[in-house]
């Protein structure tokens, strides 16, 4: 048993059922959110490759790439995100080391893509934050 700052005993991860339930529940969730993220993502890759007229392209932006470009980013970055949603479902290890990867690279991508479609940005920003949480702080071996 370890105790805080103030002498007080703080219980052992194994006698906190509840937050490694939740971690875990949230870990199948964000197998779902990152499968969802990446077939969004993926079409979003196609509509910039399509019709990049939809976006809204600010000229004074710093990091500037075609349209054409971001597409792909955006295609290969969910084909990537749906297949590492399937292993973290299917509760494999190496999913959860990939999904903190590939949802860090989505923050930095989803960053860059911020004056092409600001709020998409935020809201995916925002699941990556979620999933990263998810399957870093779910311990599998004690949560079932």
């Amino acid at each position: 048993m370890t105790h805080t700052a103030s002498g007080s005993p703080t219980p052992p991860p194994e006698r906190r059922p509840v937050r490694n339930a939740l971690a875990g529940a949230t870990s199948i969730a964000a197998g779902a959110l990152l499968l969802v993220s990446g077939i969004v993502t993926i079409l979003q890759g196609i509509s910039s490759l399509v019709a990049d007229k939809l976006l809204v392209i600010t000229s004074d932006y710093v990091y500037k790439l075609n349209t054409t470009t971001w597409g792909w980013i955006h295609i290969v970055v969910g084909v990537l995100l749906s297949a590492i949603a399937i292993g973290l479902i299917a509760g494999a290890t190496w999913a959860r080391i990939a999904a903190i990867v590939m949802a860090s690279l989505s923050i930095v991508a989803m960053f860059l893509w911020l004056p092409y479609y600001p709020v998409w940005s935020l809201v995916v920003i925002a699941l990556d934050v979620i999933v990263i949480w998810a399957v870093t702080t779910w311990d599998n071996g004690r949560a079932g």
